[in-house]
């Protein structure tokens, strides 16, 4: 049956509030906009970007106060995000602060060039006068407006930088001795990177220090966040910035992952071809960030864009936002999302129809209503014990040096695309192996390498920066892990001083240290090596070799494969061309192209296809390569006695049930269109849907599933709320 209902009009007064509620935050999202009706996306908090605002939005801005007085009236949790590394501190730059010219403070490369962010905002050496600045006009403001949550984002040093007069004199600071320019040699380049790190970290933790001293004479407990890119894509796209370092810093609560279409789409080299794997990559930057604070307890916010900064079409926008919403969801322990940047950008910006199309809108109806469920989702997405589908148990090592050894190139040695790290595992990765990544700053925790049989390793992409860490690696394979080490170690960063080959150690190369460390000697024989109840076994070729030319993994896959299958008592490595994870009532698929073939995962059962902006039922859902899925899935629910809304494109509140009348409270964005799918205990006699702003809804229409036992709810969006009335019994008084 199918209907068109019109009805009265019923005042839905939406909640208000001028106070901060200290609920845990499942969704956030970062905006430098007052409140509109438009962007009303109802997650649980907003974090009103910058005090004087976002350098790439030129538009008149309202004072900082009333931004976030007009976020709080709307019964939002408000928080505050801006730069550390640039922003709106033209007044800084420009000498109205403090009197002086400081533009000579930004980063400069070797051919004196700065490099922007913006108009007069250049990205910043962080000198002491800066974070004085950043404190005293930004920090306390924000504080001061009752703020006691802040996210710095973005600690980014560009590795072409390195050559203005402010670096100069910080690397006399740090270093005790004149100022080297990088690209004369791999100890400059490492020695600059290096301090470009030191300079983040500690710029930080400076300002985080000052943020939860001041506000606790506010009576405020301020939390400090770090949004930031994964240690992946800034060693692809050559920054330096702290990463993991930050993580056992007191000063630091936790982090949001920064990966989205324009992080995850940058290519890179698997069986000699070079392109865009953007669910591939995605998966590995979700899980360099879930490693990077997993062993530290830090809270962790996952980001996905429905967009991105490119100009692209909207069709490329959706599938990637698939790619990267299903990538992020396959890491079961992560429970908090920021859900989008910029929903003014998402929701008015102009955007081509299709590829090579010069026609541009605002965002396509159905993928908005497509967006809002797949956001709404998050708000019940829960943790699971499950995991990803396939055989676990082997990780890539990886360091925050990463970074360091990416610009200039010295002596002709190219780690091109990353491909050093790529190429230990996109080769598993490809063969629907759930890879992880170990961090080696974290090897102090003790649960860093638990669940890991087989470490996969090189230094011919980085190096240890303590040489504790071969320590925890010697007792970690005594007591039977297993250690793949691929390396030629001839890259001309093995050489740089650093603590190898400094007082009183005179190391060749980092490995021999760790090679003497496991007891096997300086230079080890390629193959096998016993030591205690684990392996070292060593190859002597870079991981590069494996991704850069056709099928040139093929001897690195079963040397890992013969140790999985024979030495970890792990059974079958398996091999397959996709990943499975049922989490809660969601069913979330990923099939890869490239892989071990091209068939199509099939899933039998009973499912809302939740991509699909219709909400259908399915009974079978086929999912081809290089394509994702998430489903709700129906014969998981526990309670279906009881009305609940299993997908909508909206906020849900206020939900009532008196066994004959089922009533709830919606909101999302004006402009937009909600669809919902709602269980009901039986089929409901009539419905009633009534506005508080716009009148008799002429385009209400519902659906009932008898095999399923949902209704299907369409009609326009209101972010003041519609109220939602499902009257199940005869009995039931229509209206009060």
């Amino acid at each position: 049956m199918k209907s068109v209902l019109l009805y009265s009009l019923l005042i839905v007064v939406a909640c208000t509030t001028n106070g901060q509620v200290n609920n845990e935050i499942k969704t956030t999202f970062q905006t430098s906009r007052e409140w509109r009706s438009t962007i009303d996306n109802r997650a649980d908090a907003v974090m009103i970007y910058g005090v004087g605002g976002n350098p790439s939005d030129r538009s008149k801005r309202i004072p900082f106060e009333e931004r976030v007085d007009s976020w709080r009236e709307r019964g939002y949790i408000t928080h505050f995000m801006t730069g550390i590394a640039w922003g709106e501190y033209q007044d800084y730059f420009t000498g109205k602060w403090d009197g002086r010219w400081h533009l000579d403070e930004g980063q400069v490369t070797q051919k004196g060039d700065t490099i922007w962010h913006g108009r007069l905002v250049p990205y910043i050496v962080p000198s002491e006068n800066f974070l004085e600045y950043l404190k005293e006009k930004h920090i306390k403001r924000v504080i001061d407006a009752g703020i006691d949550e802040i996210f710095l984002e973005e600690p980014e040093f560009w590795a072409r930088a390195g050559y203005s007069e402010a670096f100069k004199k910080e690397w006399q600071l740090y270093y005790g001795f004149p100022w080297r320019p990088q690209h004369e040699s791999p100890e400059n380049t490492w020695l600059s990177n290096k301090l470009k790190y030191e300079l983040y970290k500690k710029a930080l933790q400076n300002v985080f220090q000052f943020a939860k001293e001041y506000g606790k004479t506010k009576g405020l407990n301020v939390k400090c966040y770090v949004p930031t890119h994964s240690l992946i894509n800034y060693s692809q796209w050559q920054i330096v910035s702290p990463e993991a370092s930050l993580a056992s810093l007191p000063e630091v609560d936790g982090y949001i992952a920064q990966v989205w279409t324009g992080t995850s789409r940058e290519p890179n080299y698997f069986d000699g071809v070079y392109k865009e794997r953007v669910f591939e990559t995605a998966f590995l930057e979700y899980g360099s960030m879930q490693s990077m604070t997993a062993p530290t307890g830090r809270k962790m916010f996952f980001l996905t864009d429905p967009i991105e900064d490119r100009a692209k079409d909207w069709e490329d926008y959706r599938k990637n936002y698939q790619a990267t919403f299903t990538a992020q969801l396959l890491y079961p322990d992560i429970n908090s999302f920021e859900i989008m940047p910029w929903p003014e950008r998402i929701y008015e910006g102009l955007y081509s129809v299709s590829a090579g199309s010069n026609e541009k809108t605002r965002i396509p109806r159905d993928y908005a209503t497509q967006m809002q469920v797949m956001i709404n989702s998050l708000n019940n997405m829960p943790v699971s014990a499950n995991k990803v589908s396939g055989s676990t148990g082997i990780s890539a090592l990886v360091s925050n040096s990463l970074m360091f050894q990416r610009f200039p190139v010295h002596e002709g040695y190219d780690d091109p695309q990353l491909s050093n790290f790529y190429g230990q595992v996109l080769p598993f990765l490809k063969r629907g192996v759930p890879i992880e990544t170990a961090h080696i700053e974290n090897l102090s925790y003790s649960g860093t390498l638990e669940n890991t049989k087989i470490l996969l390793m090189t230094y011919s992409n980085m190096k240890p920066l303590e040489k504790d860490a071969h320590e925890y690696l010697k007792i970690w394979v005594q007591n039977g892990g297993i250690i793949v080490y691929s390396g030629r170690d001839n890259d001309p960063f093995q050489t740089v001083r650093e603590w190898w080959n400094q007082d009183g150690m005179n190391y060749p190369t980092a490995s021999s240290h760790l090679f003497e460390t496991l007891g096997v000697g300086l230079s080890p024989t390629d193959g096998l090596h016993k030591i205690g109840k684990g392996i070292l076994y060593i190859i002597r070729k870079d991981p590069k070799e494996y991704v850069l030319k056709n099928n040139g993994d093929n001897e690195f896959i079963d040397i890992v494969k013969g140790l999985y299958e024979n030495n970890t008592k792990s059974g079958k490595l398996q091999f397959k061309n996709n990943f499975h994870l049922s989490r809660g009532n969601y069913e979330l698929i990923s099939v890869m192209e490239e892989s071990v073939n091209d068939d199509a995962y099939e899933i039998n059962g009973l499912f809302i296809d939740l991509f699909d902006p219709t909400l259908p039922v399915l009974n079978k859902k086929v999912i081809y390569p290089g394509n994702q899925s998430m489903l709700y899935n129906l014969r998981t629910i526990k309670n279906k006695k009881y009305p609940q809304v299993l997908a909508t494109g909206a906020r849900v509140s206020d939900e009532k049930f008196d066994n004959k009348v089922y009533s709830l409270i919606v909101k999302s964005p004006k402009g937009t269109a909600n669809v919902m799918r709602i269980l009901l205990p039986r089929e409901p006699k009539y419905c009633q849907v009534e506005n508080k702003t716009e009148g008799r809804s002429e385009n209400f229409e519902y659906q009932w599933d008898k095999f399923s036992k949902t209704l299907l709810l369409k009609f326009d969006n209101n972010p003041d709320g519609i109220e939602i009335n499902i009257y199940l019994d005869k009995s039931a008084k229509l209206f009060e």
